[in-house]
């Protein structure tokens, strides 16, 4: 696994570990971290291939997913490749590895991916379209942040017409904790938003996609899962 060496970086290792349960300390072979200010992680890569992993879970941000993505390309390693969902942006990982070398990689989606022309039809793609058109005409629309973005401006202005008249910070917080089945346009189908007064977690379904050095190809079903309140 690499990972990033801060809180963000520990709650994927955590959850990672957890996940494996029992099997953690036999199945973990390497856990390699990462400085937000390191020019590089090809030292890391490298010693990964040499303790013969060959499953490799890739929680970095873009910058690192991609030197990881194009130093194992340049080394020949190919372990089942694992990408975290913060860096599976086509316009700012995986062009930056080299489309050719991502090639196989698997990660997780609750967003409709830009890239992928299923999409061309479906009433909230083309509703992000025109936003993106009338509001940030020069933005890549090849890049998931700027369906993220937009996804959750529409989550906040739900949360603030549920408020009604009263804005008051308390009431913000209590209508963001009473969320049901909302669903941005762009949510992949089948996934909603809730949360409730000890659920904090907005999303909790994802579908795997696998790189076919072109686009993301969604495959499998809807997976579940939610750790502990």
């Amino acid at each position: 696994m690499l990972y990033q060496n801060d809180d963000f970086g520990k709650d994927y290792l955590h959850g990672v570990t957890e996940g494996l349960g029992g099997k953690a300390d036999a199945m973990l072979v390497a856990a390699a971290s990462y400085e937000t200010t390191d020019p590089t992680v090809d030292s890391q890569i490298i010693a990964m291939q040499s303790k013969g992993v060959d499953v490799l879970v890739n929680t970095a941000i873009a910058k690192f997913a991609a030197q990881a993505i194009r130093k194992a390309a340049e080394i020949k390693w190919k372990p089942l490749h694992i990408l975290s969902g913060i860096a599976n942006s086509v316009a700012i990982t995986l062009r930056p590895a080299g489309l050719e070398n991502a090639i196989g990689i698997v990660s997780d989606f609750y967003l409709k991916d830009p890239t992928d022309p299923q999409w061309k039809d479906d009433p909230g793609f083309k509703d992000w379209t025109a936003f993106m058109d009338k509001y940030y005409p020069g933005g890549d629309k090849t890049d998931i942040f700027n369906v993220y973005g937009p996804s959750i401006a529409a989550t906040f202005v739900q949360v603030i017409k549920q408020c009604g008249d009263d804005l008051s910070r308390e009431n913000i917080m209590k209508e963001a904790a009473n969320l049901h089945d909302f669903a941005p346009g762009m949510l992949l189908p089948g996934i909603r938003i809730n949360t409730g007064p000890t659920d904090f977690a907005p999303i909790k379904q994802i579908r795997m996609a696998r790189f076919s050095g072109q686009r993301w190809q969604l495959f499998g079903p809807l997976i579940s899962g939610q750790t502990p309140a």
